[in-house]
């Protein structure tokens, strides 16, 4: 029996000293990222998540990023990627520490990551112990994972809080529970700054080569300045950056019959709120049109997520809804009973889309809309991949094809970031990445106030705070708050300094970049080296960097 103690306590030991070397290991490999920005929210994590990273490489920023969403990719910081291995293909939080440390080996400007923690105590070890952020964005509060986070709307608020930055900044484009936001950062001495979707211009948006919101660009384009990064350059920079797997989109098909399909994926939206905002901005901008239908999967895990789905349908006002997945009824019965006449079973436990996708398409006339909401999982991936079989429709190509940059010139192919799609999608999606698209830049639009304007309380508190972090080249437009003219200075020089409490003080010369440098000082003790002198050119490893002569390479280095 002493023995067993013995081995007990000697394991005991080794695990103590093991997870304290482990520790100072992550902490070491997370300083050498000078900015770290944590991506948390209920919707559009990933894609925000892609367009900070996308600005942040247009102003010349070396970036590495990190996706959770429908598909998990690590983005390096030349805009190729890779699917992140998970052993099992269980996603766990711990995975962030091994990406942490591969991101460390670039000796990045910044890194991207977005939050993968649900259950709200996670969420506060993920930002608090692996990621540490020093810029954090909240990017909205919508009704999803009531039954960890909930289960009010405004529960839910407060627990993405718990990823919010101590002594540091958030980014939020949230409206409504914006003060609750404000109070939970106030608690935390986290300066909480609003991304006014309206600062951004339907040219602006129309610059993408897919279907992206403004609330989105926005906290991008917040971010990127607190970084020091100019608009037009984080415009074109967002421009460039490839899209995520799940971003909403619209195919074209022609069903085995002969009838025309247009094809609208929005599993990624997979709450209420979102899924209608996505629906009703594909039909306003015309990439989908009436005659609608709508493909609800359901997944035994998501029961309440799939009701949910059933309740949106008389908004939608569709002609069919088609239900997948396992159990359907848990959809169906939440179907208003006026509305449950147009919906078609077609559930089943690992049911194969050769089963029920023939029934779906021929209660379909030709040119109709279908729409795919709720989970992509299970039936979704078959559904996906029986319509990628498909050949594509190229009749109306030319002419109703509403995307932005349908009628633009070609555009150089990227590296294939979509390896575990099925091949009929792959080649499909290459194909469309063949149009180059022209960017029209236009000129920085000042804005009244980066706060929302139903609240002048927090907003003349938030007027007291210092602007940081932001480049003399950024001068002539509105800040966020007024604040105070700087000192004289001397020309050349600008000297950061900080007073006050908290980590991350930083006193010392910094060489900066363009013209009316000067000495500046800074309230908050939060750290910004994007105005820091480079050492010396980043010159990658030759093993994990494309080389130089490859096409891709050489387009993203010439700018």
């Amino acid at each position: 029996m002493l023995y067993l103690y013995f081995v007990l306590l000697t394991g005991s030991v080794f695990l103590l000293v093991a997870g304290i070397v482990e520790q100072r290991r992550h902490y070491a490999a997370l300083h050498t990222i000078p900015s770290r920005v944590l991506v948390n929210g209920i919707r559009g994590k990933s894609s925000i998540t892609r367009l900070c990273a996308g600005a942040l490489r247009g102003g010349d920023l070396i970036t590495v990023a990190k996706t959770t969403g429908t598909a998990a990719r690590f983005i390096h910081p030349d805009a190729t990627e890779e699917p992140v291995y998970r052993k099992f293909g269980i996603a766990n939080v711990v995975e962030q520490i091994g990406i942490v440390r591969r991101a460390a080996t670039y000796r990045p400007d910044a890194l991207v990551i977005e939050c993968m923690a649900v259950m709200p105590a996670l969420q506060e070890v993920n930002q608090s112990k692996l990621i540490r952020s020093t810029i954090g964005v909240l990017c909205n509060v919508r009704e999803d994972h009531l039954a960890e986070m909930g289960p009010t709307l405004d529960d839910v608020a407060r627990s993405l809080c718990r990823s919010m930055p101590e002594d540091g900044i958030c980014v939020t484009a949230e409206k409504e529970r914006f003060h609750i936001l404000q109070e939970e950062a106030d608690a935390r001495n986290c300066q909480l700054v609003y991304a006014d979707p309206e600062t951004v211009s339907d040219e602006e948006l129309r610059g993408f080569s897919w279907f992206t919101f403004k609330e989105n660009v926005a906290i991008a384009l917040v971010v990127a300045d607190l970084l020091g990064v100019e608009r037009e350059v984080a415009l074109q920079g967002m421009y460039d950056a490839p899209p995520d797997p799940g971003v909403l989109s619209v195919e074209r098909y022609v069903a085995p019959d002969g009838n025309r399909l247009a094809f609208a994926n929005v599993f990624a939206a997979n709450d209420p709120e979102s899924t209608l905002m996505n629906i009703n901005q594909l039909l306003d901008l015309g990439a989908i049109r009436r005659p609608l239908n709508v493909v609800i999967n359901c997944r035994p895990d998501r029961v309440e997520r799939n009701g949910q789905m059933g309740e949106i349908i008389p908004d939608l006002q569709p002609d069919n809804v088609f239900v997948i997945g396992h159990p359907a009824k848990s959809a169906i019965d939440a179907i208003p009973a006026d509305w449950q006449d147009r919906a078609v079973d077609l559930g089943g436990e690992k049911r194969a889309a050769d089963e029920f996708m023939p029934a779906m398409l021929g209660r379909m006339s030709d040119g109709a809309s279908l729409v795919a909401i709720g989970n992509i999982h299970g039936q979704g991936e078959e559904l996906l991949e029986y319509l990628a079989e498909l050949p594509a429709d190229e009749s109306e190509a030319d002419e109703e094809t509403p995307n932005p940059v349908a009628a633009n010139p070609a555009q150089a192919s990227r590296l294939d970031p979509f390896a575990s799609y099925h091949p009929a999608y792959e080649e499909r999606y290459q194909a469309s990445q063949t149009q180059e698209i022209p960017v029209v830049r236009i000129p920085a639009q000042p804005t009244d106030s980066y706060r929302p304007q139903p609240q002048p309380q927090q907003h003349e508190q938030y007027a007291r705070q210092e602007r940081y972090g932001q480049r003399e080249s950024h001068a002539q437009q509105e800040p966020y708050a007024p604040r105070e003219p700087y000192p004289p200075q001397d020309p050349g020089q600008n000297q950061i300094q900080g007073e006050g409490q908290g980590q991350g003080h930083h006193q010392g010369p910094v060489q900066n970049q363009g013209q009316g440098q000067g000495r500046r000082q800074q309230d908050h003790p939060f750290e910004f080296f994007a105005d820091a002198p480079r050492k010396q050119p980043y010159e990658p490893a030759p093993h994990i960097w494309p080389p130089h002569d490859e096409p891709h390479d050489d387009a993203r280095r010439s700018r």
